[in-house]
Order: structure tokens, then sequence, then C-alpha cells
């Protein structure tokens, strides 16, 4: 296989990966923002958020590693994706912006402390439904021509993106509850076991939206899924997401089950990112530019690729030791100052 064929598919799972490794580690935190407006007391809310104090920025150097990644092995799909979503993307950045100044100066403020457990809770929503309306625009599709963005600057907005939008923040909301019950104990866990069998069915109702929606598209994606008799070869993947949307709702409620739910949750989203990518195979953009047509060229690709081997398990081991080094629960008397 030829340097030029096999390249580029190398920096796509590389980028998936960034991609996916963000949403179920950064994408907890994002939940116990979206969750916060729900805590019962300013002192619930401090515990809550000292589950992922520690971790918080680390997590979001996936995202940098997937953007960049982005930039240096498909720079036609990223000029032409920033193109099409610059104000979801704006959004999300600012949206993060805000969500980290306010997990700051929050520990630290006294008078303006409930505000900032407002703008905590409102930057986490923000920039979860800008990252669903990101991939819903994606996936329905962007209007390319010759490598070129040529569609208007609102092009992103409708009710298929609104839709996925809100289900990334639903997504999200149930990975920071099953957080929470992993990581807490007493009446925050109660608070938290409380909150995911809701969550569950609601996450599991909006990826049946979704995906009934799919052969309404103007996409290949549901070509993929529908045609050919695809759906029979690709149907253990619908299949395995509602069986471990059963284990998750029975186990959410279990009083010895305290990692379960949260290890059901990652594969809640696993399963939908394989979906995604099963369905997309092989266009970056759809429904016009595959991999290799926005792939640099193969020397810088190799380039690139040295520099990434190099990176990739200095970033493994950093986010594996950080969790390790912060492991077990997390009590009213220890926390973050």
């Amino acid at each position: 296989m030829e340097m030029t064929t096999w390249l580029p598919v190398a920096w796509f799972a590389v980028i998936g990966f960034g991609v996916l490794m963000y949403v179920v580690l950064d994408g907890f935190v994002l939940g116990i923002g979206i969750l916060a407006p729900m805590a019962e007391d300013e002192e619930q809310l401090d515990i809550m958020m000292n589950t992922a104090a520690p971790i918080w920025d680390g997590n979001e150097t996936w995202l940098v590693l997937g953007g960049a990644g982005l930039m240096a092995a498909f720079p036609k799909a990223y000029a032409a994706l920033l193109s099409a979503l610059y104000l979801p993307v704006l959004l999300l950045v600012v949206a993060l912006v805000f969500r980290g100044v306010a997990f700051e100066f929050r520990f630290k403020a006294h008078r303006s402390r409930r505000l900032w457990s407002v703008a905590f809770g409102l930057g986490s929503l923000l920039a979860a439904f800008a990252q669903g309306v990101i991939l819903g625009a994606l996936v329905q599709g962007l209007q390319v021509v010759d490598g070129r963005y040529v569609g208007g600057a609102f092009s992103w907005f409708s009710p298929f993106s609104m839709l996925t939008g809100a289900a990334v923040v639903f997504g999200y909301a149930l990975l920071g509850s099953t957080w929470l019950i992993l990581k807490t104990e007493g009446r925050e866990q109660t608070f938290a076991r409380t909150l995911t069998r809701p969550l569950v069915v609601a996450v599991i109702v909006f990826m049946g939206l979704v995906s009934a929606w799919l052969p309404f598209l103007d996409s290949r994606l549901m070509a993929r899924w529908f045609s050919d008799g695809n759906f029979w070869w690709l149907s253990p993947v619908p299949l395995l997401t509602l069986a471990v949307g059963t284990a998750l709702w029975r186990s959410a409620m279990h009083p010895k089950r305290d990692l379960p739910p949260f290890l059901l949750t990652l594969a809640l989203f696993i399963l939908g990112f394989i979906g995604l990518v099963l369905g997309m195979w092989p266009y970056l953009l759809p429904p016009s530019m595959t991999l290799w047509q926005a792939a640099a060229p193969a020397s810088s690709l190799s380039f690139s690729l040295v520099g990434l081997v190099i990176l990739l398990p200095v970033i493994l081991g950093y986010t594996a030791w950080s969790y390790r080094v912060f492991r077990g629960k997390v009590r009213a008397d220890v926390g973050y100052h």
C-alpha cells in the first residue's frame, strides 16, 4: 500500500482518537457544569467541581491535538470546516474560556461566588451545545465545491443541528452524573443517581431521533447505513447501543455499583462515535470531500507523524498518571482551594 493511501487513514485515526478522548474526558466536566444549577447548595457544588479540579485542564489537550492534527494533515478540510462553522466554533471557544475562568475564580471569590457558579454552568452548557451543532452540521453535509466552502454564514443552522446540539448537552449531563456516582458518596452520590435514570432515557431517545432523521438528510451517511443491505452488517452497533442503555438503566440505582454506570456511559459515546465513522467513511467532509482529497502531501504527513509518535505517548502517559494520582472518592473535607 502506497504512503499516499495509508497516511491519510493513519492521520484520520489519530484525529478521531483525539476527538473521542476529548469527548469522553472533558465531557464529564462539561456535564458537571450542565448539572451545576441543579445542585442543592454551594457546598454540594464545591464537591462536584472538586471531582474534576485536578484533571480538567489536561483533558483539553485532546481538543488541541484534534484541531492541530486536522490543520496539519487535512488543510483543505480545515479551511472549509472553519469557513462553514466559524460562528459555532467561535461560540465553543468563548464558552470554554468562560467556563475555565469561572472554574478558577469561583474557588477564590466570596461575595460573587454565586455569580461564578452561574457562569460555570452557562459556559459548560453553551460549549456542549456548540459541539453538538458542529457535529450536526458536519453530518448533515457542507456545501463544498472544488475544495472551497460556498455556503452562507448560517448554513449550519437547521432543525437537525439544533437536535444534535441538545443531544450532546444531555449526553454530557449523563457523563457528568455517572462521573459523580463514581467519585462521590453520601448525598452527592444520591443526587447523581437520581438524575442518571432520566438522563439515560433522554439520551436513548435523542439517539433514536437522530438515527430516524438520517434518511431525510441530503448526506452520504444515510446511504452507507440503508443501501445495499448494509444495515444488516452494521446492525450490531444500534443493537449494542440499546443493550448498553438497558444495562446502564439497571446499574444506575444499584447502591454497590459505582464504576459500571460511568463505563457504560463511555460505551454509549464510543458506540455513537463508531456509528458516525462507519456512516461517513471515507468522507471527511460529507458529501463531497474524501480523506485523500483533503489530505496534505505525503511528505508533510510523514514529517508530522514523526512528531506525533513522540508527543502522543507523552500525552497518554500524563493523562493516565494524573487520573491514577487523583483516583478515589472526593470528600467534603478535601478539595481544591
